[in-house]
C-alpha cells in the first residue's frame, strides 16, 4: 500500500465559502446598531487570495475587517472602523500566505506591544501565547532577549516588533526559522535579507505606531459556543497600568490584620508592571516570572495555581540550560553528547536556581493557598503581583515576609481564555 502523503495538506490552500460582507446588528427596541464587516483578501502571485486555512488544514476560514458602524454600550464607544491592526495588515511578502492562527498570534502580541510603545520591545508567540517579551535598548537587543527566553518554542513562531525592523534585528530573524514578521516598517536591504527566507510571511502594519491610543479602549469580544450560541463580552482592560495603581498587600483575618512588610524596589516595580501587562496575553491559569525586563519563565493554561507556578518554574530551569547549552556550545542542551559538560551546565543552572534569584512573580488571579506563592519564593523571587481577594491573602502575605519578599495587589483578575 502506497504510503500517504501527510505533508500535502499543510500545503493545501481552502476555498472558503464565506460572505464577502457581513453585518451584526444588536437591536433594542427601537434602537438598532450595525457592525459592517468586509472580508479581507491579498494579492498574491496575481491572485486575490483569503486565509490559507482556519486552525487546522481542512478548515474553512475568512478574515473580515470592521469597515462601518458604531456599537455604543452604555458610555463606552467601541473602537472605529479605519484604525486596522491584525485584521488589515499588508503582506509585504507573501511566503506561505497566512492562515488563522498567524493572524491571531500576530494580534495577540500586539495586544501585548500595546502597553510597551516607549522603548524597543519584541514579542514572539506561539499558539496564541508568548513564548519570549522583552524590552531592550535597541530593537536587536530586544528581540535577542525575547529569542533566548525560550528559544527552543520561538522556532517557527511569529515575531512582533515595536520598530522599525534594522539590519541587525532582520540578520538575527534570517538566521533561524520563523512563522512571521510583523513590524510597522523595514529598513532598506531588510527584505533583501527576509527575500532569502521563501516561506516567511513579513507584514507591516502601518497603525503600530498609534498602538497607544488602543491602550484602555474596549471592544465587543464574541465567543461562539458549539450549538451556535453566542457569548459577548467587552474586552479586558487592566486597570494597573501604574505603580500608583498598585495596593501594597494586606488583609484581614480572624481580628489579625495582616500587612507585606517590604515594599517593591524601584526596579522590582518596573518588573512587576511589565509582568502584569505581559500577562494580559496569556491564556489563564498563568503564572509568570520576568526579571530585568524579559520573561524568564512562563505557565499558561493549566488548571491549578500549584502546578503553573511549577510548570513556569520548571521552564525557567530547563529555557536556561538550554541558552547556556547554545550560547558556549552551538548545541541545543538536548542534543548535547558531551556528559561532563552537561553536567557542568547543570550545576550552573542549579546554583542559579533557573535564573528566578531576583526575578519578580505575575499571578493573573489570586493564590487561593500559600502554597503556590511559595513555589517562586522557593527560588529566590523578591516581589510578586497578583489580583489579592482571596480568604487567605493573609497566609499569602505571611509567606512573602517570612522570605522578605514585596507583594503588591492590582484588586483586578486577569483570565483570558
Amino acid at each position: 500500500m502506497a504510503v500517504k502523503d501527510f505533508k500535502s495538506a499543510y500545503k493545501t490552500i481552502m476555498d472558503d465559502h464565506f460572505a464577502s460582507e457581513m453585518e451584526i446588528s444588536f437591536i433594542d427596541g427601537n434602537r438598532r446598531e450595525t457592525l459592517r464587516y468586509a472580508k479581507v483578501s491579498w494579492l498574491i502571485d496575481g491572485v486575490n487570495k483569503g486565509l490559507r486555512y482556519g486552525e487546522n488544514p481542512g478548515q474553512e476560514a475568512a478574515l473580515y475587517k470592521l469597515v462601518n458602524g458604531n456599537l455604543a454600550l452604555g458610555d463606552v464607544q467601541t473602537i472605529q472602523p479605519g484604525r486596522y491592526l491584525a485584521s488589515d495588515v499588508e503582506l509585504v511578502q507573501s511566503g506561505k500566505h497566512p492562515g488563522k492562527t498567524n493572524i491571531t498570534d500576530i494580534d495577540n502580541a500586539l495586544n501585548i506591544l500595546r502597553y510597551f510603545v516607549d522603548q524597543p520591545c519584541a514579542v514572539i508567540v506561539k499558539h496564541n501565547n508568548p513564548s519570549g517579551v522583552a524590552l531592550g535598548k535597541t530593537l536587536a537587543e530586544a528581540f535577542h532577549r525575547a529569542n533566548m527566553a525560550d528559544r527552543v518554542a520561538a522556532f517557527g513562531g511569529a515575531i512582533a516588533l515595536n520598530r522599525e525592523v534594522d539590519r541587525e534585528t532582520a540578520e538575527a530573524i534570517a538566521s533561524q526559522y520563523a512563522e512571521v514578521v510583523a513590524a510597522p516598517e523595514f529598513a532598506p536591504g531588510v527584505m533583501d535579507l527576509f527575500g532569502k527566507k521563501k516561506n516567511l510571511r513579513v507584514m507591516r502594519v502601518a497603525n503600530m505606531s498609534r498602538l497607544q491610543e488602543f491602550v484602555g479602549e474596549i471592544c465587543v469580544d464574541f465567543k461562539s459556543l458549539i450549538d451556535g450560541g453566542l457569548i459577548l463580552q467587552t474586552s479586558f482592560v487592566p486597570r494597573a497600568r501604574r505603580s500608583a495603581d498598585l495596593q501594597p498587600a494586606q488583609a484581614t483575618f480572624q481580628g489579625r490584620e495582616v500587612r507585606i512588610a517590604r515594599l517593591p524596589t524601584e526596579a522590582e516595580m518596573s518588573d512587576l508592571l511589565f509582568g502584569w501587562l505581559v500577562e494580559a496575553g496569556v491564556s489563564s491559569n498563568s503564572v509568570l516570572y520576568v526579571k530585568d525586563g524579559v520573561t524568564v519563565g512562563i505557565g499558561t493554561g493549566e488548571q491549578d495555581r500549584v502546578g503553573v507556578a511549577e510548570i513556569a518554574r520548571d521552564k525557567a530551569y530547563r529555557k536556561l540550560a538550554d541558552r547556556i547549552s547554545w550560547e558556549r556550545f552551538k548545541t541545543p542542551y538536548n542534543s548535547l553528547k558531551d556528559l561532563d559538560a552537561r553536567a557542568m551546565i547543570d550545576r550552573e543552572v542549579a546554583e542559579k536556581k533557573g535564573g528566578l534569584i531576583g526575578a519578580c512573580m505575575v499571578s493573573d488571579a489570586f493564590f487561593p493557598f500559600r502554597d503556590g506563592v511559595e513555589v517562586g519564593l522557593r527560588e529566590g523571587i523578591t516581589a510578586v503581583i497578583q489580583p489579592g481577594g482571596s480568604d487567605r491573602d493573609a497566609e499569602v502575605i505571611d509567606a512573602c515576609n517570612e522570605y522578605q519578599a514585596a507583594m503588591v495587589f492590582t484588586g483586578q483578575r486577569s483570565f483570558k481564555h
